[in-house]
């Protein structure tokens, strides 16, 4: 039977492996200053897939396979509320945004599709709703092989390897803290932000991260899958970044509110997190008797 300190090994081994893996990508990324290049995808693919990976090799090196990872599909009612809890929090940052002529509703970016498909006397409604059922579907396919990457690793590996040694807050804390600050770097040293200060796309970008991570590891340990993750992380990306975010245009003060580095996703990501904090006893007991440990305690032993 694995102790606390096996535990511990494995997910130092895996954040090691994780930050190496990165680092090729993140030199790459920082020398150039900038994400947006021809080679841009390829970075994207690569990057999302260093804690992946890096979670593969930490299991063979530790157990000999990849079982444990959440690879069965679980009950279909997580994954559904998976894939639809991005359109929620996100209809309640961008639709206020839109009334409230904080930032203009376009259809230019839907415009520019539904054209491929010989449908340019589309009315405006029409053409955008064609966009989301597009995006929604089609879409969804490459959105989740690249989050499936970034979820084998964080709510594959890491929020169960937590969870048998602290409690579910602490659990989806510290998990949340190390896939923000994982992200720092093209934020801080690159372009992954918006026209905002970087301080300013840090912090909004840090909390979104910490508060929808409490519904990421509930998702995971309740549904013992880690495709309700990767649903909920490529229905995000695909709706805030290829949706919501192209059918809105800035007037001024629209980036300080949305997307993930403006404070309307930041706040709707706490009362998302608080939510899932209040449904913390739904989840079955994984944790080990010794709760009262702080995060330095259970990386360090």
């Amino acid at each position: 039977m694995q102790t606390a300190k096996d535990i511990r090994k494995e997910i130092l081994t895996f954040l090691g492996l994780t930050g190496a893996l990165s680092s090729i990508f993140y030199f790459s990324i920082i020398s150039r200053g900038t994400i947006h290049t021809a080679a841009g995808p390829f970075y994207a693919l690569g990057m999302m897939w260093c804690p992946g990976i890096a979670a593969l090799l930490t299991c063979y090196l530790f157990h000999r396979n990849l079982q444990g990872l959440g690879w069965a599909w679980g009950k279909t009612r997580y994954q559904l509320a998976s894939y639809l809890l991005p359109l929620g929090y996100a209809a309640g940052v961008y639709l206020p945004v839109w009334f409230l002529g904080l930032g203009d509703l376009t259809a230019d970016i839907p415009t520019q599709l539904v054209r491929r498909f010989g449908a340019d006397s589309l009315p405006q409604t029409a053409t955008i709703f064609f966009f989301l059922f597009f995006a929604g579907t089609i879409g969804m396919v490459p959105s989740s092989f690249y989050a499936l990457g970034e979820e084998i690793g964080w709510r594959g590996f890491l929020v169960p390897a937590l969870a048998k040694i602290t409690t579910f807050s602490k659990t989806a804390l510290l998990s949340g803290a190390i896939w923000a600050v994982w992200h720092w770097p093209a934020i801080l040293f690159a372009d992954y932000r918006s026209t905002t200060p970087t301080w300013y796309a840090l912090l909004c970008f840090t909390v979104m991260v910490g508060g929808m991570s409490f519904a990421f590891a509930w998702l995971r340990l309740k549904s013992g899958s880690l495709w309700t993750a990767t649903l909920l992380h490529a229905s995000h990306n695909l709706f805030i970044q290829a949706v919501f975010d192209k059918l809105t245009r800035d007037t001024g003060v629209t980036n300080w509110l949305i997307g993930e580095f403006g404070a309307g996703l930041a706040i709707a990501s706490l009362l998302v997190a608080s939510i899932f904090w209040k449904k913390r006893f739904d989840l079955p007991p994984t944790s080990y008797p010794h709760k009262n440990t702080s995060p330095a305690q259970i990386l360090g032993g």
